[in-house]
């Protein structure tokens, strides 16, 4: 039988409030506390605290403060990111970043979600004495690949991929996989053109 930790990281529905879960918040909000808290200039604490927060860091990254997640375990981040000030990650399950990748600020990473029905959402027969939450969660990875720019405000919701080379633009809520090498922007996001994928 799958723990609740292999139910999340698979897609299935999930008690997002068994102990391991309070164990990786805790250790994030402390962590992240500890992040928002350090000088810009004092980059080797920064990235020491990165190293502990996230499943993996790559070489040369930024990250701008205040920064939100809620695990940060499943960040796995590669070389030569920039993520500017105020970006949330809600890591329930993998956020991945490739190389080379550019996030403005106030940008907003889901990968939990709750179904859409509401005789799905919510638990059947809850209590307030049941062990179970009263609503049901699931979580799905999120990549942004190489070499993307991901504009200010841009939401990414969960299960989405957004293929190599392309742009957000700013504000927009990507709701579906975007294809490379594309520029997309929109409420929901939407391919409005191709890009060339020249360096």
């Amino acid at each position: 039988m799958k723990n609740e930790l292999q139910k999340c990281i698979d897609g299935e529905w999930y008690d997002c409030h068994d102990d391991i879960f309070i164990e990786f918040k805790a250790k994030a909000r402390r962590l992240v506390t500890q992040y928002n808290a350090t000088p810009y200039d004092d980059k080797t604490t920064r990235r020491v605290i990165l190293k502990d927060l996230f499943g993996s860091i790559g070489t040369n990254v930024s990250v701008g403060n205040p920064f939100i997640c809620d695990y940060g375990r499943n960040i796995y981040m590669g070389n030569n990111v920039s993520v500017n000030m105020n970006c949330t990650f809600v890591d329930c399950n993998k956020i991945t970043i490739g190389n080379n990748v550019l996030i403005a600020s106030n940008v907003q990473i889901y990968t939990a979600a709750h179904p859409t029905e509401l005789t799905e959402r919510l638990t059947p027969d809850w209590t307030p004495e049941s062990n179970e939450y009263f609503c049901r969660t699931f979580a799905l990875p999120v990549t942004i690949e190489d070499g993307c720019w991901i504009g200010g405000g841009v939401i990414i919701l969960p299960g989405v991929t957004i293929g190599h080379g392309s742009v957000i633009g700013a504000g927009s809520v990507v709701t579906k996989d975007i294809p490379a090498n594309s520029l997309a922007v929109g409420s929901p996001c939407r391919v409005i053109r191709k890009l060339n994928g020249e360096q």
